[in-house]
């Protein structure tokens, strides 16, 4: 990396000696603009106006115009600017982390130690570790006055520039405005989807993939030329859904059902094409046909052994019926000759006591 800026980081009376470097950088891939006629380079020129000539970088001022009148500003004019000339992060003081508004943030730059002894950048680094606090600082850099925030990053302390209040926009809008119901069915479901979909952040598993496929195309188009066929190189693409969703319930449940990987995330069959449904129906009507067959070989079945069991049922109450018979027939004689004797032991005669015999002598 190279330096961008030298400076150091007023902290009261104790000055940090720093070096500035960029912390980000961006990966897209470089293109440049050609002439799609015949593949020229197109290139931009400063072209003044009045003198139609083309001029240096070297000639060229700023100027500011105001109700017609152009105030033409050399680089001398700019450099004497005292905030310019500054090369002090001066530390106006010390919040808690959770006040930043991450809207605010801007670009970060890693400070590197600029002195022989980096003992003062290690004791801000300390002070900045022991109280959790995060250092507001102001400093000039490339013709511009920032707001900062000093924070620590992997034992390195890192300077994110911060828009000012006035350039952050504020956010209106009438539809918000609007008195909306949610149930609490919908945000149970939410929440649902938010845990379906909860994990921590790691950067690394996330890719460009815009230009992941640009390297694809343009290695395609080097192989190919003109005879590249994009749809050989990237596939049929599907064209991305449109309009509002209506069943917000119904796009919740197919959401989490999606994310777990549930036999509800496949598409309704009435969305199937209808060339997609008839192979199913055939097995169905051939199971049809077959149906009337089996049934009446069940019912017939079924008659022949529900008769045979009124038979075998028949049988049995005929035999004990005669069996019935038979006891009674028996039992009956026995009855009366029990009941003769049980009368003829109630009658007068039999409660009357035999004559006794005479005695000798009488």
């Amino acid at each position: 990396m190279r330096a961008i800026w030298k400076g150091a980081i007023a902290f009261g009376l104790v000055n940090v000696p720093v070096k500035v470097y960029s912390a980000t950088e961006d990966h897209d891939i470089s293109l440049h603009q050609v002439h799609n006629e015949d593949g020229g380079r197109i290139r931009y020129q400063r072209r003044c106006e009045v003198c139609s000539k083309i001029v240096d970088y070297e000639d060229i001022d700023k100027a500011y115009e105001d109700d017609g009148r152009t105030v033409v500003l050399t680089r001398d004019e700019l450099k004497s600017i005292p905030a310019e000339n500054s090369h002090e992060i001066e530390v106006v003081q010390f919040v808690p982390v959770d006040q930043l508004d991450p809207m605010m943030f801007e670009k970060s730059y890693y400070l590197e130690p600029d002195s022989k002894s980096p003992k003062a950048y290690v004791l801000l680094r300390r002070a900045l570790e022991d109280t959790e606090r995060v250092a507001i600082v102001q400093f000039a850099l490339r013709d511009k006055t920032r707001l900062g925030a000093l924070r620590i990053r992997d034992e390195v302390l890192v300077l994110q520039s911060l828009l000012w209040a006035d350039e952050v926009r504020e956010a209106s809008f009438p539809a918000l405005d609007t008195s909306i119901r949610i149930s609490a069915q919908e945000r149970e479901m939410s929440a649902a989807l938010v845990d379906s979909m909860a994990s921590d952040f790691e950067p690394d598993q996330f890719t460009d993939e815009y230009q992941e496929q640009l390297r694809q195309l343009i290695d395609a188009k080097l192989e190919k030329g003109e005879s590249l066929d994009t749809e050989e190189t990237f596939g049929v693409q599907a064209e991305a859904g449109e309009g509002e969703v209506i069943d917000l319930m119904e796009a919740l449940k197919r959401s989490i059902a999606k994310k777990r990987g549930g036999a509800d995330a496949e598409p309704d069959e009435e969305a199937a094409p209808a060339t997609a449904k008839a192979p199913a129906k055939a097995p169905a009507k051939a199971a049809a046909s077959k149906a009337p067959a089996a049934k009446s070989g069940a019912a017939r079945s079924t008659a022949a052994a529900k008769t045979s069991t009124a038979k075998t049922s028949a049988a049995k109450t005929t035999a004990a019926k005669t069996t019935a018979a038979k006891t009674t027939a028996r039992k009956a004689p026995a009855a009366k000759t029990t009941a003769a004797k049980t009368a003829a032991a109630k009658s007068p005669a039999a409660r009357t006591p035999a004559a006794k015999p005479a005695r000798k002598g009488a």
